[in-house]
């Protein structure tokens, strides 16, 4: 559940993490992508990789980051992430796995000021380029990392119920 909302990713993505995907020095995450079979590249801030180093030592022995109940050899089941929001009274009319990503992009656009096409390609959406091919092959990985550090410092800050300051790119 800390994940969630600081990687932003579709809620199947994330049930089906998996370790050996996952690269802590590089601070990436990548895999492929089960709608579009593309190759997807997370960049992983420093909040996001000590959570992992912490949940390590409980699966980091299976496949799977996120192991079901029942079975270290499947993912959590579709239900786990709403069942864990409605266990912290967080409803399914207040919030969803999905609704992650739209308050990403709400925020990292219209608070944050990031570019659009950064947001979009860390959606792992299509960004037409000036050509008007359907997808760009421009990962922007530096931004994006930079982008998600300041994601997390921001929610960081709202956790700690701090005065908070629009984060803004700079030119």
């Amino acid at each position: 559940m800390r994940l969630a909302p600081l990687v932003f990713v579709q809620p199947g993505e994330l049930r089906h993490a998996k370790w050996a995907d996952i690269d802590l020095q590089a601070t990436e995450w990548r895999y492929t992508l089960t709608k579009t079979d593309t190759q997807h590249i997370v960049p992983l801030s420093r909040q996001v990789v000590d959570i992992l180093t912490e949940l390590q030592p409980l699966t980091g022995r299976g496949q799977y980051v996120f192991p079901g109940a029942r079975s270290t050899a499947r993912p959590m089941s579709d239900n786990a992430i709403l069942a864990a929001m409605s266990r912290m009274g967080i409803g399914k009319e207040e919030m969803s796995g999905h609704g992650f990503q739209a308050m990403a992009r709400t925020i990292l656009d219209e608070v944050s000021g990031f570019r659009p096409d950064y947001i979009q390609h860390q959606l792992a959406h299509a960004v037409r380029d000036p050509n008007g091919r359907a997808y760009n092959r421009i990962a922007h990985i530096p931004e994006r990392r930079r982008m998600m550090q300041e994601w997390t410092d921001y929610l960081d800050k709202l956790k700690a119920g701090a005065e908070i300051i629009p984060i803004y790119q700079s030119a």
